[in-house]
């Protein structure tokens, strides 16, 4: 048995017209719907479960604790042997990393989403819903993927690295898993693994979730912003620094004024790929994560603390 947890998206888009492809409304068509569109599927043993109807630009919290509990619900069940996701491509990359770190799951939970919204006149959606589903059912596949233009990719290394292309991500440092070629699945990479940090770490009401900003650094930072949100009562900040996560002297004074003020801080980098060194004397490294992708690691982290 294969589930299949809705949430919205372009995948689940429609248009006025078929030919436009940019001005759509997301999050129109349930998950039944998405199945009905692929009748390749029709020999396969599904379930299909509405978890959320959003534009994953609007992701939030609540939705991400509501996914991340029906997410764990359904691999407890013993009949159950992956997990397909459908998602917007906005923020995929970053609900994948999530529930990589909260669950990190022996049996496999395929992630997917489309460029193009379901009434396109090429829609992307069901070929990456067919090939995430090939994913989900292939022996030894395990762990948070993000299936999608026939690649399948780390939730860890995953990024999103177009706006309008139907093959829009890419893996970076060597995250590339598989590639699912006419429903085969042909491994390139490694099955991600990880430990879970458990539901218990996300168990506090959403809205008490600890606040963290991302800021970045760029040609006149000054550190107003990082001020104005300390001022607000943040608890973490993300600085997308430049290259190896390099500050502004004004954007690091104020990061620094605000660590010492009881704000958790990481450096991160604006760059498509490469881990940010730790060096002495430097604000901590997020290491090789995203700056979006350390919000999250950054959250997770004051939870266990709160």
């Amino acid at each position: 048995m294969i589930v299949i947890l809705g949430t919205g998206g372009t995948i689940a888009g429609t248009a006025k017209t078929a030919s436009d492809g940019v001005g759509y409304t997301a999050a129109q068509l349930s998950v039944e719907d998405l199945l009905a569109a692929v009748p390749a599927l029709s020999g396969q043993q599904l379930e299909a479960h509405q978890v959320a109807q959003l534009d994953s630009k609007d992701m939030d919290f609540a939705t991400w604790q509501r996914l991340a509990n029906a997410v764990q619900q359904q691999l407890d069940r013993p009949d159950v042997a992956g997990i397909v996701i459908t998602h917007g491509t906005d923020t995929l990359e970053e609900t994948a990393y999530f529930l990589h770190r909260v669950l990190a799951p022996a049996k496999p939970v395929v992630l997917t989403a489309a460029m193009r919204p379901a009434t396109a006149l090429a829609p992307d959606g069901p070929q990456n819903l067919f090939d995430a589903v090939q994913v989900a059912v292939e022996p030894d596949a395990r762990g948070v993927v993000i299936a999608f233009a026939g690649r399948v990719h780390d939730a860890v290394q995953v990024r999103k690295t177009h706006s309008y292309r139907v093959d829009a991500f890419e893996s970076v440092d060597g995250g590339l898993v598989a590639r699912v070629e006419e429903g085969a699945v042909r491994l390139v990479g490694r099955w991600p693994m990880g430990k879970a940090l458990g539901l218990a770490r996300i168990a506090a009401p959403s809205e008490r979730w600890p606040r963290v900003e991302i800021v970045m650094n760029h040609a006149g930072a000054d550190g107003a912003v990082v001020r104005a949100l300390w001022a607000s009562g943040i608890d973490g900040l993300v600085a997308a620094g430049t290259g190896n996560g390099t500050l502004s002297r004004g954007l690091d004074a104020a990061l620094r004024e605000a660590q010492a003020g009881g704000v958790r801080v990481v450096r991160s980098t604006r760059c498509d790929a490469g881990p940010v060194m730790e060096l002495p004397g430097l604000l901590p490294s997020a290491g090789a994560l995203s700056p979006v992708k350390a919000r999250i690691e950054l959250i997770l982290a004051l939870l266990a603390e709160s």
